[in-house]
């Protein structure tokens, strides 16, 4: 799997492009779609995986929508499960706390975790706006915590993280 990563937006939301052979997956299309368009290049997209509905992850996803005609996976139609869409084999967890819609991507195979504003290096999403629930947060980090430390997390602001350093270091995951 090869893991593009375009930051969008004032807020410099991570938007994701993976691919494998000639297909992609664009994760978070938050804003500047020809940025966006520009990475895809010559690749196949054959979806779009949201993580949650703030703007800032879905500023571009009409655009992106429209001109690959390609389905949108989200909250709405994954379910907690392992599914296959064309070359790509990943599980959906519910990581709620964020927003109400947070899901977060795991490519088990490739020890991998796409997690929207889920977590972040050293610290979480917060909590405090609309859709934002810091009782579900708690639930998730704990759930999350189940997972093997070797694990690259791929948030949706800043660096990428591993999930075994999170577990030491950061304190809201230690404290759940």
């Amino acid at each position: 799997m090869i893991i593009k990563n375009v930051k969008v937006g004032y807020l410099e939301t991570n938007c994701y492009i993976i691919s494998i052979n000639d297909e992609c997956l664009i994760i978070d299309p938050g804003d500047e779609f020809n940025k966006i368009e520009n990475i895809i290049d010559s690749l196949k997209p054959i979806g779009i995986i949201i993580t949650h509905y703030h703007f800032d992850h879905i500023g571009a996803l009409d655009d992106i929508k429209n001109k690959y005609n390609i389905p949108v996976y989200d909250i709405n139609n994954l379910e907690e499960k392992e599914y296959t869409i064309g070359n790509f084999k990943f599980n959906v967890i519910y990581t709620k706390g964020h927003h109400d819609t947070c899901i977060t991507i795991y490519f088990k195979e490739d020890k991998k975790m796409f997690v929207g504003d889920f977590i972040f290096k050293d610290s979480i999403g917060r909590t405090d706006l609309n859709g934002g629930d810091y009782k579900e947060m708690l639930k998730s980090l704990n759930k999350i915590k189940q997972y093997p430390n070797d694990i690259t997390i791929y948030p949706g602001h800043g660096d990428i993280t591993n999930l075994g350093y999170e577990k030491e270091n950061n304190i809201y995951l230690k404290n759940a």
